[in-house]
């Protein structure tokens, strides 16, 4: 098993994406963003920089957080634009190595008609092209279709052929339970017992959920209600060997269009880190087992 994050939470560049990395003392980033834009959107100029300041610096990108149907994306745009999305990412991948990308499923739609059909014939199209290549995609519960339950991810997986998981803790926090017609909200013990067979990856995020008009409110990891620790332990005692990646959201929140990465973030982010691995700490296990010093593909089957 191994640590790692998305770095972007901490810094714009890689730079300083690299620093936060090197100073939890891991060699691993989930990628996502250099200077605001996703890495599969970056200019070939840009990306071949990023590139090579990974190598130099002896990191690597053990997960690409990709831009593909996520929730911004609507099942019904042009399927064109998601492919194109997927060509690049496939590109990008390969010259960094990364052996997972995270995907989603679309956004919710109003309404009853999720278009099911539509979204399993292209996630399945999606999860092919990725196969094919050695990559492994890995879907994400969050504010997409696969995130409206848990009900909803085992859906997905039963009609996406070699799709896996990554369960991020933070999510059932705040998003409505769809299963029980959306009045109530999630419970991150219960869906995560009920997907866990099929995790490949995590993310640790925590938080207490909206009361109110309240959002949510994101906290250091085992502060909140994403049963951090009671998830860690339970994946570590069935013999997972998979990454845990933090998500902080404490300075910034991705999706958020006010959203500010600065040297606040920064701190944040690494104490972030330094607390996840206290958690591991508390339940005894040596911290250099989590770092690996070969790259973490090697570690993923």
């Amino acid at each position: 098993m191994y640590l790692t994050g998305f770095a972007d939470e901490a810094a714009q560049d890689i730079t300083g994406q690299i620093r936060a990395t090197k100073e939890l003392g891991w060699n691993a980033i989930e990628a996502r963003n250099i200077e605001g834009v996703n890495i599969h959107d970056l200019p070939d100029d840009a990306f071949d920089r990023v590139a090579e300041e990974l190598d130099e610096n002896g990191v690597h990108v053990n997960c690409f957080g990709s831009a593909i149907a996520n929730w911004a994306k609507d099942v019904r745009d042009d399927f064109d634009i998601t492919m194109a999305e997927v060509d690049r990412a496939i590109a990008r991948m390969k010259r960094l190595g990364a052996p997972l990308v995270r995907i989603m499923s679309y956004k919710v739609i109003e309404g009853p008609d999720q278009m099911e059909a539509e979204r399993f014939k292209r996630l399945r199209v999606i999860a092919e092209k990725f196969l094919k290549e050695g990559i492994q995609p890995v879907h994400e519960n969050c504010m997409n279709y696969g995130g409206m339950s848990w009900r909803h991810t085992l859906d997905l997986l039963k009609n996406v052929p070699g799709l896996k998981l990554v369960y991020d803790t933070g999510n059932p926090v705040f998003l409505k339970d769809h299963s029980k017609g959306g009045d109530c909200l999630q419970d991150g013990w219960d869906f995560y017992s009920n997907v866990r067979d099929h995790v490949a990856y995590v993310h640790v995020k925590d938080c207490l959920p909206p009361f109110g008009d309240k959002k949510e409110v994101y906290t250091m990891p085992g502060e909140g209600r994403g049963y951090v620790e009671e998830i860690i332990s339970d994946l570590l005692e069935r013999g997972y060997e998979g990454g845990i990646s933090i998500e902080p959201h404490l300075a910034a929140v991705f999706h958020e269009p006010d959203s500010v990465i600065d040297e606040k973030s920064y701190e944040l982010y690494v104490e972030y880190g330094n607390r996840l691995m206290k958690i591991l700490d508390r339940m005894g296990f040596d911290r250099q087992q989590f770092i690996p010093s070969n790259s973490p593909g090697d570690l993923i089957s």
